[in-house]
C-alpha cells in the first residue's frame, strides 16, 4: 500500500500562484511516476502533469508555460507550482503515484481561481 498526503490548494485571484505538495509512503518504489491529475466542477478527472523517477515529465498543454512540476526523490515528493492561475483551472486536485501500472491516489484538495 502507498499513502499519499497532500498539502497546499486554497483560494485565490486570476494571476496569482498557488504551490501543491503530494508526499508518498508506504510500500514505494524507486521506479514510479508521481504527478497531478484534476476534476473541475461537474467534469471528468484529467491529467495535469506527470514526472517519472527518471524525471521524464508530461503537462497537458492546457497549463504548459503556467505549471511547473518537481521531484524530490529523497523525499518522495512531488510538488506542483501554479502560476498565472485562471478561473477555468478551478477544480480538485488529485496527487497520483503510479507503480507496476497500479494507480493510488490523494484525498485531494481544491483550489478555486476567483475572475
Amino acid at each position: 500500500q502507498v499513502q499519499l498526503v497532500e498539502s497546499g490548494g486554497g483560494l485565490v485571484q486570476a494571476g496569482g500562484s498557488l504551490r501543491l505538495s503530494c508526499a508518498a509512503s508506504g510500500s514505494i518504489s524507486s521506479l514510479s511516476r508521481m504527478g497531478w491529475y484534476r476534476q473541475p466542477p461537474g467534469k471528468q478527472r484529467e491529467l495535469v502533469a506527470t514526472v517519472t523517477s527518471g524525471s521524464r515529465i508530461n503537462y497537458a498543454d492546457s497549463v504548459k508555460g503556467r505549471f511547473t512540476i518537481s521531484r524530490d526523490n529523497a523525499k518522495n515528493t512531488v510538488y506542483l507550482q501554479m502560476n498565472s492561475l485562471k478561473p477555468e483551472d478551478t477544480a480538485v486536485y488529485y496527487c497520483n503515484y503510479r507503480m507496476n501500472a497500479y494507480d493510488y491516489w490523494g484525498q485531494g484538495t481544491q483550489v478555486t481561481v476567483s475572475s
